[in-house]
């Protein structure tokens, strides 16, 4: 027989756990401050004037899909730096996809919430924050003078499923995945003398203001899944499963090896059999899957999508 105590108990803990997070309008308050003081204007920051630098890469080596792989060892320093090249265009192209996704999100959690609060107002900032980065990966990509490279269209119109259907702590998860890795890999990159100036200026910018929108999106994705109903935390598990499915191979655009002049299937092959690509894009994802599991997002289900991703060992 159920007790009027055992009933208690479930909400007791959540009252406490509740109580361990920081208030979230303090939280807005702070990001909102820092935005004033850290946030940049790509247009005057950055010199898109200079032209390239013979003999640099676009993107760390050890960081291109093909890295150590048998193509990689038969390719001239000349294709390498071509390689990246073309990634680094791939990249910021799914970075632009991914932030207008985002910014649709975002635009939905605040929809029927306080319109004066700090923490709707840091997600507007949050959401020019993301303009003017999508602006500037598009900017590099023209100036680099590598095409555009769309997600297939198969992940295009996947996204528009997620965008209606998503809960709000599917929401922020899928923000969170999309961030870390991309920060992983670009906190690498900015400090990387081998690098163009102009990636290695674009990297910076994005990783001091994307540390804002971590810390938000992580209090929030923490506060969601301790107050959301039972089925909205498993629809998120699995949600955030598949999406990290969909993202693990977004991360790789075949059109890139067509266009330096290597067969795609052999291409695609190496890289599905290469361990180091296998540890990169692990390592990328480690702090973000060891969050994830803390919260009680890396379960059944969802665990195991995780872990056919490829981004979970």
């Amino acid at each position: 027989m159920t007790t009027t105590t055992d009933r208690a108990e479930p909400r007791r803990e959540l009252r406490d756990a509740l109580g361990l997070l920081k208030d979230r309008e303090q939280i807005a308050e702070r990001l909102l401050e820092s935005s004033v003081k850290h946030s940049f204007d790509p247009d005057k920051e950055l010199d898109w004037d200079a032209p390239p630098i013979d003999g640099k890469y676009y993107w760390p080596p050890e960081l291109l899909s093909l890295f150590d792989t048998p193509l990689w060892k038969k390719m001239g320093e000349e294709q390498r730096i071509e390689l990246s090249r073309h990634e680094a265009a791939a990249l910021g192209s799914l970075g632009i996809w991914f932030e207008i996704i985002l910014m649709q999100l975002l635009v939905r959690h605040i929809y029927d919430k306080s319109l004066t609060s700090n923490h709707v107002r840091y997600a507007l900032t949050e959401i020019a924050d993301e303009c003017r980065h999508s602006m500037m990966f598009a900017r590099m990509i023209k100036t680099g003078g590598a095409p555009e490279y769309p997600v297939s269209r198969a992940n295009h119109n996947l996204a528009r499923v997620l965008k209606t259907v998503s809960t709000t702590p599917g929401s922020f998860a899928c923000t969170l995945l999309g961030e870390e890795v991309l920060d992983w890999m670009q906190r690498l990159t900015f400090p990387d003398e081998r690098v163009q100036p102009l990636v290695r200026g674009v990297t910076r910018i994005h990783v001091i203001e994307e540390a804002r929108h971590v810390r938000y999106a992580r209090e929030e994705l923490r506060r969601q899944m301790l107050t959301a109903p039972r089925w909205e935390q498993e629809l998120t598990r699995v949600s955030c499963g598949q999406a990290a499915r969909v993202f693990s191979q977004a991360f790789v655009n075949p059109q890139v090896y067509d266009n330096i002049g290597l067969d795609r299937h052999e291409a695609l092959a190496q890289v599905k059999a290469s361990g180091h690509r296998r540890e990169v894009m692990q390592s990328g994802a480690k702090r973000l899957t060891d969050f994830l599991d803390d919260i009680g997002l890396m379960r059944g289900v969802g665990r195991k999508l995780w872990k056919s991703s490829g981004l979970l060992a």
